[in-house]
């Protein structure tokens, strides 16, 4: 971002995950190797072909939001709620220390609301139209986290949600960090958030043979680039972070976590689904996110991998790390943390750069859980079964989504600020 006059930070963080209620839970989790995912437990699936997901366990929206909001929210807008408010108070931002003039909310989403939609459907079906809530729509509408974040802060900027399939979490990070970046604002919550885990969304990723159908081994089903993956496993949850610009931070004298250097997203033109054979465009997203944020390859020092644990994205982002990488690809420690956490379609992006923030903070490569028995055609070092200390200077995020989506973020560990 060095033609931009601003560079960005993350100074807050705030996630809820199939690992936990919070971020330090969930990277506990992540660093321990421990699996989210378990039989469904949201709606009855025994007649499913698909009975497993990583689903948040012990989230009460009334605790967190009071039982009226509650009521008036989907569960995805409750989740970026919860994780926003950590992110806020790792910030230790309030209404002394901010220009609500200068600050957004942006919160991408695959699906939004689709377990509310699910849900009035069949009140629509069984009682009749009569039945169906006043709230269905300001309840479905994928821009209400973004919306409920911004009256929650009084964050007077942009809001809006990105929707880009699996990408969605990271291109609303990327925007964020390109308005601050060309001045327009101090600070934006940007993040994702998806609550996927409803009837309709398992039948429907269930029969397009997306999903892992390892029901009696949930722990072991999310297995990327493993021979015998035979799908991706279907998690929910949110991942928020509060991006500052470098005045603000000086400013406020808040403590940097990671700065966020460069984001780049491209799109394959190729496939609905299937992402593209020759994994150019992919390599070319990897490649202008360094770009822009000044790194050589040979600076890298881990790659969180998009990692689905579906037999073509594994083996054709590995080719596209190859392509983006060149022999440095074989240097550099790789790790898929959708093998524990499953994949959150639109909010992976958001929660796998939170991941990667901790793990540079930490020193500490998070592993690939189930890779067990190596693809031929993936032959990278994915930190199979097991965490390992490094120190981690630079760190990527890849996120590739149906329609062709390829989003990557650079973070850095923050120095000379």
């Amino acid at each position: 971002m060095a033609n931009f006059r601003n560079r960005v930070f993350v100074t807050g963080m705030g996630v809820v995950s199939p690992q936990g209620l919070d971020a330090p839970t969930t990277w506990s989790g992540i660093r321990a190797g421990a699996s989210g995912v378990d039989h469904i437990t949201a709606f009855d699936a025994q007649e499913f072909a698909v009975r497993i997901a990583a689903e948040v366990k012990g989230f009460d929206p009334d605790a967190h939001l009071g039982r009226k909001r509650a009521r008036r929210t989907d569960r995805f807008t409750q989740l970026a709620a919860v994780a926003a408010r950590e992110a806020l108070d790792q910030a230790e931002l309030n209404d002394d220390n901010v220009d609500k003039r200068r600050m957004a909310a942006l919160v991408g989403s695959g699906v939004g609301g689709i377990l509310t939609l699910s849900q009035q459907q069949q009140v629509l079906f069984s009682k009749g139209p009569s039945r169906v809530s006043p709230f269905l729509i300001p309840m479905m509408l994928g821009d209400m986290a973004a919306a409920h974040i911004s009256m929650m802060t009084g964050a007077l900027g942009p809001n809006f949600c990105s929707v880009s399939s699996c990408s969605s979490g990271a291109d609303a990070i990327g925007s964020g960090a390109e308005m601050i970046a060309r001045g327009d604002l101090d600070l934006v919550l940007a993040g994702g958030s998806e609550a996927p885990i409803c009837p309709v969304a398992v039948a429907g990723f269930g029969n397009m043979h997306a999903l892992s159908r390892r029901n009696d081994a949930p722990q072991r089903a999310s297995r990327p680039f493993d021979a015998e993956r035979d799908g991706f496993v279907m998690g929910e949850g949110a991942g928020i972070l509060v991006l500052e610009s470098h005045d603000s931070l000086l400013r406020r004298g808040a403590k940097p976590l990671a700065e966020l250097a460069g984001y780049a997203a491209t799109s394959d033109a190729y496939h609905v689904t299937e992402p593209a054979a020759t994994g150019e465009s992919a390599a070319n997203a990897v490649k202008l996110a360094l770009e822009r944020a000044g790194v050589e390859t040979s600076e890298v020092d881990y790659v969180n991998a998009h990692g689905t644990s579906t037999p073509l994205n594994d083996s054709r982002e590995t080719l596209a790390l190859k392509l983006a990488l060149g022999e440095e690809a074989h240097r550099i420690p790789i790790s898929s943390t959708k093998s524990m956490t499953g994949h959150l379609l639109g909010a992976g992006g958001a929660l796998e750069a939170a991941i990667c923030i901790m793990a540079m903070k930490d020193g500490v490569v998070p592993p690939t859980i189930n890779l067990e028995n190596p693809d031929p055609d993936c032959d990278l070092d994915y930190t199979a079964g097991a965490s390992r200390p490094k120190e981690l200077r630079t760190v990527v995020s890849n996120s590739f989504g149906f329609g062709g989506h390829n989003s990557v973020l650079v973070f850095t560990r923050p120095e000379n600020f």
